[in-house]
């Protein structure tokens, strides 16, 4: 090892004194140079490359901020909230809240009168429909009038399907409204349930109506469709109407409350949660009452099982976390089908007697008549 030592030493000597002396020159003035320019700017070097990564680094943080903004732009309902604190967040729940128990007892009550006037009209028209039916009878038949064809198949359907083709209508008119770029800022403000978001009350009922998916809307329609004339034949046409609409906002409340509960925030839309309740209403009241799958018809079940299978996915769901659906409002609105049946029709329907007669007495007492009059 010594004798390769020698040799590289002997190797760098030569070569030194080969060089020429303009060449040794140029070299030292150069090394000289760069130590006075290290001396003068001792982090020049460090301070530039620094100033490069920094660059860089807040180049791609502002790239990163365009990006959220055009995203919160293109798709704002999408957007996670910043979690806020628990105390405030349970805070915003009380206008909710209210919303939610007055909705509920006008609904009630805005049934209890409709029946009343139906009831009274229905009175006040039967001789005129049979002088109507008279009349018909003594007319000349159309044969292809567009108007008589829809009124045959108007009559041919139950008081069920009667009843729930005005919220099918109102489902298709929503979900066409999402397709009108002009109104997605509306629709995600109003017709998507939030609990993170500035509107909180008129969402929980106007969400009830609105489905982003065709394959959703028309799987709700579809199962609302089937248990119609189960549930109006069960409650009638003016208490079905309360209880759905007042399923809807108990729905989302619930919702609402999980998903502040767990931080896990989003938005939500569909009926599934009122019929969820409309669901759980027939099950509870016909628990024998045999289903099949509309794919798999051969295969029969009872609706009590039925009843119990979804209570135990929604809340195996809830629990775990699965976010593919809202299941804190689906089993909200199931428990509340359940109750109404077992105890809310007792409870709230039934009493709706005073109710009646103080908007018979305001009905009755017009100008002049002292108070007095009939039915």
């Amino acid at each position: 090892m010594a004798w390769r030592g020698c040799i590289v030493r002997w190797v760098k000597e030569d070569f030194i004194f080969q060089t020429s002396q303009r060449s040794r020159c140029v070299l030292l003035l150069v090394f000289f140079l760069r130590c006075l320019l290290c001396r003068l700017f001792p982090c020049h070097q460090q301070k530039c490359g620094f100033r490069k990564v920094a660059k860089r680094a807040e180049s791609k943080k502002e790239a990163e901020q365009a990006e959220m903004l055009h995203k919160r732009e293109l798709n704002p309902q999408m957007e996670p909230p910043t979690p806020h604190h628990p105390g405030r967040s349970f805070g915003r729940l009380v206008k909710p809240l209210v919303f939610t128990v007055g909705f509920t007892g006008c609904s009630f009550g805005a049934a209890a009168i409709w029946q009343y006037e139906s009831l009274k009209y229905r009175v006040q028209s039967y001789f005129n429909e049979v002088r109507a039916d008279w009349l018909d009878k003594l007319r000349p038949q159309k044969h292809g009038d567009l108007r008589k064809q829809v009124n045959q198949w108007w009559n041919s359907l139950s008081e069920g399907q009667r009843s729930v083709t005005g919220i099918i209508v109102a489902n298709a008119l929503v979900f066409c409204c999402w397709r009108i770029p002009v109104l997605q800022h509306a629709m995600v403000k109003y017709f998507t349930s939030d609990p993170a978001s500035k509107a909180l009350c008129w969402p929980m009922l106007l969400s009830t109506f609105s489905h982003y998916s065709l394959l959703h809307m028309a799987a709700n329609m579809y199962v609302l469709w089937s248990f119609s004339s189960s549930i109006v034949n069960l409650m009638g046409r003016e208490q079905f109407m309360a209880v759905y609409l007042s399923a809807g906002v108990i729905s989302t409340f619930v919702s609402y409350v999980c998903k502040t509960a767990t931080g896990r925030l989003g938005p939500s839309l569909g009926a599934s949660g009122a019929i969820m309740t409309v669901l759980a209403a027939v099950c509870t009241k016909m628990p024998e009452a045999k289903l099949a799958v509309i794919f798999l018809p051969i295969y029969t079940f009872s609706a009590g099982n039925a009843l119990k299978a979804i209570v135990a996915l929604d809340t195996t769901g809830l629990i775990m976390g699965w976010r593919f659906f809202d299941h804190a409002a689906h089993l909200g609105g199931a428990l509340f089908g359940m109750w109404y049946i077992l105890y809310g029709h007792e409870l709230i329907w039934k009493n709706r007697e005073p109710l009646v007669k103080l908007w018979h007495n305001f009905r009755t007492r017009g100008p002049g008549t002292g108070g007095s009059g009939s039915l």
